[in-house]
């Protein structure tokens, strides 16, 4: 017997509305291609999105990489552990956090409520990411841009009693070392086993089954025909929160209506555990397959399986062995502990615990529009970066959902009870392209609807990024990180990408703040043919194809000629915390200041500083960045009291591009 939980559902008309991450910079499932258009839409997710828009993966260096370890992966500081210190009533207190801004555009808008704002159309926007620690491998599960746009293979499986070196063999010869990975194969693989939550409103939609006999998880109302993504599960993407376990953890939910908060945040499966049907192979081993059938406790009972609990988390914490000891530590120095079975492993452990998501009103833009918020800014979120007491570097992805609906009916009481149904007669409240009388003597006019697209959601993700273990003696300050967005090309060879500018443009921080100053880039940006609506090329200055970007200081927000080093300020009077590499002795304010003019590809002026990186030993820099660099790791600096206004010299293109900036640093 079949059992099924009906689940709030978002209803939309049939529309084609896209979202694009800019920072860090969304892929739109693009990898390195030198097209205006992505080469394949199934790399690793389903984005609803077209087939323009997207950043490829950064290059460490002035060549194209040709493999992930020649790719950069942007890098962040965690968060200090001081910045978990509890009051006695439950806020956060001390300092230590480290800031990302994430930056997005959507294009039917959002934002707003009925009666404050009114809008078109409800919206939610769910930001998530995935870590794991970084072992420097790119094989098995690790989480990876890959090598080439090819879609991970999936062997599908025909007998649910087939053996443990079976299963082994069907992921062994699916997973590829040189494709792009999020979810690991076992996701998907429990996806595609375990049946859909029958439910759920499909309207008129005509959901397939897999080559097992039945309709699984894989096909939804928006995917009924079961088309893969990467290792992306169907109704996982397409509903929040989900009822069963997921590899993502929650960042923030954006709403339109704040009602909404106590009810997201309380069944975020940050805070609450997740069941899931656990199964054994039949030798007598303690290895649970990685799937199921069932989706229910009585299913999964009464065909011999345990309804097993599974907890989110942020890491484990293994020098904690029994749960006496973990509850103990819980609250210690603010970290959280809880004691419980990690997604997909059977043996209770010690994990730290993740706080419920954020939850705020969502930016408002327009609709058709894909552009700014109201303040003239594209919709931002400033993360607050976690600290993991391990101290490992750790490997992380980020995906931004944007959920659209409509109030064509009542999406609170609509659930399968009125799915269409031609033996019974049932109506779906909505049909698929109706024609509706307007009472012109009864001449019928024809929606443009897709049920398929009633209740939409649209996607995009970040490629591979690190977060990194803060300096020591850094514990108590702040950090903001400051970047580049867009790529090369004008506004209509890159959109719905964005040209470049610096990310955030105008930054206020307060004393004793610390900015990282980092930003990465592609040596295939070529915009070349095909291009879809848009047009190919890719105008702008150096090499065609290129990022480039650098730092200079500019007396004001008006004038484009960069300071000269004797009447800049930003430099002298920083402290210099970090650098990425071992220079003999300290950086002085004009190594740091032609470090970044240069992207790099100086480390300093003397080679008695930095051997032959030094302007002194290295061969001359192009006067257009051209063999810079396309990513540049960066320095965490303190800047001092006052305001800078900075700019990028390659790319700030007078009357028609400006990558521009200002950081004002106020007293405390």
């Amino acid at each position: 017997m079949m059992h099924s939980v009906p689940v709030l559902l978002l209803l939309v008309a049939s529309v084609w509305g896209d979202t694009y991450l800019h920072n860090p910079r969304g892929s739109n499932n693009r990898l390195n291609e030198q097209s205006a258009e992505r080469q394949n839409a199934n790399r690793l997710f389903d984005s609803q999105n077209n087939n323009r828009g997207g950043y490829n993966a950064g290059d460490s260096t002035d060549d194209a990489a040709n493999n992930e370890n020649q790719q950069y992966r942007m890098k962040y500081f965690q968060s200090a552990a001081a910045f978990k210190t509890f009051q006695e009533d439950g806020e956060l207190t001390g300092e230590g956090q480290s800031y990302m801004t994430i930056e997005w555009t959507n294009q039917h808008g959002c934002g707003g409520t009925e009666d404050t704002d009114p809008h078109k159309l409800n919206c939610n926007i769910v930001l998530q990411y995935m870590c794991q620690e970084d072992s420097g491998d790119f094989e098995d599960e690790d989480i990876r841009n890959g090598q080439n746009t090819q879609t991970q293979n999936y062997n599908q499986i025909n007998n649910l009693n087939e053996g443990r070196n079976s299963a082994n063999q069907r992921e062994s010869n699916s997973v590829q070392d040189n494709r792009g990975l999020h979810e690991p194969f076992k996701f998907y693989d429990n996806c595609y086993v375990r049946e859909r939550n029958e439910g759920l409103f499909t309207a008129d939609q005509n959901l397939q089954t897999n080559n097992l006999g039945y309709s699984s998880a894989i096909y939804t109302r928006q995917n009924p025909n079961g088309n893969r993504r990467g290792y992306e599960c169907p109704e996982e993407r397409d509903y929040y929160p989900y009822w069963h376990p997921s590899p993502w953890k929650d960042m923030a939910i954006l709403v339109g209506n704040l009602s909404q908060c106590e009810y997201y945040q309380s069944e975020s499966f940050n805070v609450h555990s997740r069941y899931e049907c656990v199964e054994y192979f039949d030798n007598g081993e303690t290895q649970p397959r990685a799937y199921s059938r069932w989706n229910n406790e009585q299913d999964c009972t009464e065909n011999g399986g345990d309804w097993t609990e599974f907890f989110n988390y942020l890491e484990k914490a293994p020098a904690l062995t029994n749960q006496q000891d973990c509850e103990n530590e819980d609250g210690v120095n603010g970290n959280r502990y809880i004691w419980g079975r990690p997604y997909r492993e059977l043996t209770e452990q010690c994990l730290v615990a993740l706080e419920a998501p954020d939850c705020a009103e969502a930016p408002w833009t327009r609709d058709n529009h894909n552009g700014n918020t109201r303040g003239g800014e594209a919709s931002r979120y400033t993360w607050t970066i976690p600290n993991f007491p391990s101290a490992q570097l750790m490997r992380c992805a980020m995906r931004l959902r944007y959920n659209i609906s409509t109030d064509d009916y009542d999406p609170m009481n609509t659930d399968a009870s009125q799915n269409q149904d031609v033996e019974t007669g049932q109506q779906s409240p909505v049909q698929q392209n109706p024609y509706v009388d307007v009472g012109a003597d009864n001449v019928a006019l024809k929606l443009a609807i897709n049920t398929a697209q009633y209740g939409r959601t649209f996607q995009d993700r970040s490629h591979a990024f690190q977060l990194m273990t803060r300096p020591a003696g850094l514990e108590t300050q702040q950090i903001f990180n400051l970047n580049v967005r867009g790529k090369r090309g004008n506004i209509v060879q890159v959109y719905p990408a964005v040209e470049y500018d610096f990310i955030p443009n105008n930054l206020e921080i307060t004393e004793g703040s610390l900015v990282h100053m980092q930003w990465t880039g592609s040596n295939r940006h070529n915009n070349n043919a095909p291009g879809g609506d848009g047009q190919t090329g890719d105008a702008g200055e150096g090499t065609g194809g290129t990022d480039r970007n650098n730092f200079v200081q500019t007396p004001n927000a008006i004038e484009n000629y960069p300071l000269p080093f004797e009447q800049s300020n930003i430099f002298q009077n920083a402290k210099l915390h970090w650098i990425p590499y071992d220079v003999n002795g300290d950086l002085s304010p004009e190594d740091l200041a032609v470090n970044m003019a240069s992207s790099g590809y100086y480390r300093c002026m003397s080679a008695a500083t930095c051997g032959s990186q030094s302007v002194q030993n290295k061969n001359e820099l192009n006067n257009l960045l051209n063999n810079a660099p396309a990513s540049y790791e960066g320095a965490l600096i303190e800047p001092a009291l006052g305001e800078y206004h900075y700019m990028c010299t390659r790319n700030n293109n007078f009357s028609n591009r400006s990558q521009k900036g200002r950081l004002m640093v106020k007293p405390k």
